[in-house]
């Protein structure tokens, strides 16, 4: 079978399966949320259940993104991409060898289940490094305002009411918490939670080591905020070290060969009148 009529008959199974949702939507419904329980023995009857055994809310929540995407959306992109890794999946056995059809058929269909978990992390990556590199300054607005008399809830509220990107997003998260009666503290351990790593849980211990024992806090927040300049420098000369040899790679590689090559262009292109002199 040729690949436009493996296309063919794909988009035209896609296009049936769709007619048999929209006409029998809450049967095909029903009929999943069965098959999930037996698959799972029990464990996911739902969506809800299917979204919290596949991690989707921390997913959504660590990333940023659970105001603008639903756990319910991020099972149908997943639903979708497994659609398409499928279809691809017949497009392109056909082309393929045998073993390596077998082999690139579910692989295909698996990869287009967990782009979205991909793309989440990959958002969620990004926004981590976004906070950690807007938390110096504000420990140190925090150090400042602590120094100055004013209590550290006030100041982070200020922080979050002026300041921008998801750090100010998630500080103003910690505001309304404390607003509702929970805890500074566990407010921020919140926090860690959302935004994993030892940099906000630092935080937290300064401000619990301060609150327990009378410890100067705007001494700790300038340390934090030093060490925290610190290692972002010492990444970035890691960086930087790490780019020197691929470029040694991509001069060796690329460059000199293309230099090499318009060379023996030229000496092709003259060859007559070279040779002709020498002769």
């Amino acid at each position: 079978m040729s690949a436009p009529l493996v296309a063919a008959a794909v988009l035209l199974a896609f296009a049936a399966a769709w007619q048999l949702v929209a006409e029998r939507g809450e049967d095909v419904g029903r009929l999943v949320r069965r098959l999930a329980t037996r698959a799972t023995a029990g464990r996911v009857g739902n969506l809800a259940e299917a979204a919290l055994a596949l991690g989707i809310h921390d997913r959504l929540r660590r990333a940023g993104l659970g105001h603008r995407w639903t756990p319910a959306g991020v099972l149908l992109s997943k639903a979708v991409g497994t659609l398409v890794g499928t279809g691809t999946a017949f497009l392109a056995v056909p082309a393929l060898p045998g073993r390596l059809a077998v082999i690139a058929a579910p692989l295909l269909a698996v990869a287009g289940f967990l782009a979205p978990d991909a793309f989440l992390e990959r958002a969620a990556r990004l926004r981590h490094e976004r906070v950690v590199a807007a938390l110096p300054d504000a420990l140190e607005l925090l150090a400042v305002g602590v120094a100055a008399g004013r209590g550290p809830g006030k100041v982070l509220g200020e922080i979050s009411r002026t300041g921008t990107g998801p750090l100010a997003a998630e500080l103003a998260v910690i505001i309304a918490d404390v607003e509702s009666g929970r805890s500074l503290r566990a407010a921020i351990e919140a926090m860690r939670d959302r935004i994993p790593g030892p940099q906000i849980g630092a935080l937290a211990a300064a401000l619990e080591r301060s609150r327990r024992y009378g410890s100067p806090l705007a001494d700790q927040l300038h340390e934090q905020a030093t060490a925290l300049r610190r290692d972002a420098r010492r990444r970035l000369e890691e960086h930087a070290s790490r780019a020197a040899p691929k470029i040694q790679l991509v001069v060796a590689l690329v460059l000199v060969p293309s230099v090499l090559l318009m060379i023996l262009a030229a000496i092709l292109a003259h060859s007559d009148a070279l040779f002709g002199a020498v002769g």
